[in-house]
């Protein structure tokens, strides 16, 4: 066998691949040329050894490829070529395929979920129209089923509530905003739907409306110390006005 320059003098390959190579194109067909063969024949390592194939496969002085067996096994079939990217007849044995790494499913990680949209804020939030607001958004379930809202839900949309409830909207009316023409397709955030109306249909304050005068409070009758008349004044009062005005010493 005549080993050409064009392998021994090769500019790329390292001197472990051509050595390798010259070792391979000796050996009779059939011999046995996997990794752990080879390692057990020289001292260079199965890594070594294995960079060296690869560098082989490379230019085309080695051609690896996976055949099924008539018994239906997988092995590696290795071709030495002579004449890079020339086939040659096998010059090794077939030797087994080796068994496939191991892979390591990855869980998909769930995305973070996207913020709902703000609401509208009430100026003051009672306990007693916080208390109606919640009641109002757990019972919208019951006019449409896909509008089923969780515990945080109901709690970041309750301030839009009581804020349409401070401007003196009735709960069935504000029901009927929620609930009304709502799209035949599914629901996919319900709350961002509510959040959304809440803030896009917030009716304006009501006018503002002065407290009304205090209602004149009606003393009872009493007669006066002084003239012994009957007059009305708080029960801290002795005398009638005329008598306060009359008795230099009631001034």
């Amino acid at each position: 066998m005549v080993i050409g320059n064009h392998l021994t003098q090769h500019p790329e390959l390292s001197l472990v691949a051509i050595g390798l190579a010259c070792h391979i194109q000796s050996l009779p067909t059939g011999t046995p040329v996997d990794i752990k063969s080879l390692a057990a024949r020289f001292k260079e390592g199965t890594k070594r050894i294995a960079d060296a194939l690869r560098e082989l496969e490379t230019h085309g002085y080695l051609r690896r490829e996976r055949v099924r067996t008539p018994t239906g096994r997988i092995i590696t079939r290795t071709t030495s070529c002579n004449q890079p990217h020339q086939r040659r007849e096998p010059a090794t044995t077939d030797c087994p395929a080796p068994p496939p790494r191991p892979t390591r499913e990855r869980t998909p990680q769930p995305r973070p979920r996207k913020a709902l949209p703000t609401v509208p804020q009430p100026g003051y939030a009672a306990p007693a129209l916080l208390q109606q607001a919640t009641d109002l958004l757990t019972t919208l379930r019951r006019h449409d089923p896909r509008l089923l809202l969780s515990a945080t839900d109901t709690e970041h949309l309750a301030p839009g509530v009581i804020a349409w409830l401070e401007r003196e909207v009735t709960p069935t009316a504000l029901r009927h905003a929620l609930t009304d023409n709502l799209p035949d397709e599914p629901l996919h955030r319900p709350a961002a739907l509510l959040a959304h109306r809440l803030t896009d249909g917030l009716p304006p304050l009501p006018p503002y409306r002065p407290p009304a005068d205090p209602v004149p409070v009606r003393h009872g009758l009493r007669n006066c110390d002084g003239c012994d008349h009957a007059f009305r004044a708080p029960e801290t009062e002795t005398h009638c006005p005329n008598c306060r005005t009359t008795d230099p010493h009631r001034l």
